[in-house]
């Protein structure tokens, strides 16, 4: 019998959701991904929403995204299959996952220099 116990790793996971979906369709959006982590037995811990901003290139001929920050734990083996359903998502314009050693309070991004 095997009671060894997946141990759960921090990450902090960034995602660009295509602007033309409604609120509610953001909603559904984010609520779908972290869904998907909790389902997989994971835990959501913070979520920063960034709202829309410019992309630094086009995407899909897209020229601005919605930013979702997100802090979450889930066993490290789930994060390809993480991966797999936001690459099917055509409203996951990007995403990106990184492993982070703690969630902070708040956050604060530097505005790049006009010039």
């Amino acid at each position: 019998m095997n009671t060894h116990k997946e141990e759960q790793r921090l990450y902090e996971g960034m995602y660009i959701f295509d602007t033309s979906l409604s609120e509610e369709g953001k909603h559904k959006l984010l609520d779908k991904v972290t869904s998907s982590i909790v389902d997989k037995r994971g835990k959501i811990h913070k979520i920063f929403d960034q709202g829309r901003k410019k992309l630094a290139y086009e995407i899909n001929k897209k020229r601005d995204g919605y930013y979702v920050l997100l802090f979450f734990s889930v066993s490290a083996h789930m994060i390809d299959k993480l991966w797999k359903e936001y690459r099917l998502n055509e409203n996951i314009l990007r995403f990106i996952t990184l492993q982070v050693e703690k969630v902070p309070e708040a956050i604060e991004f530097q505005s790049l220099e006009e010039g």
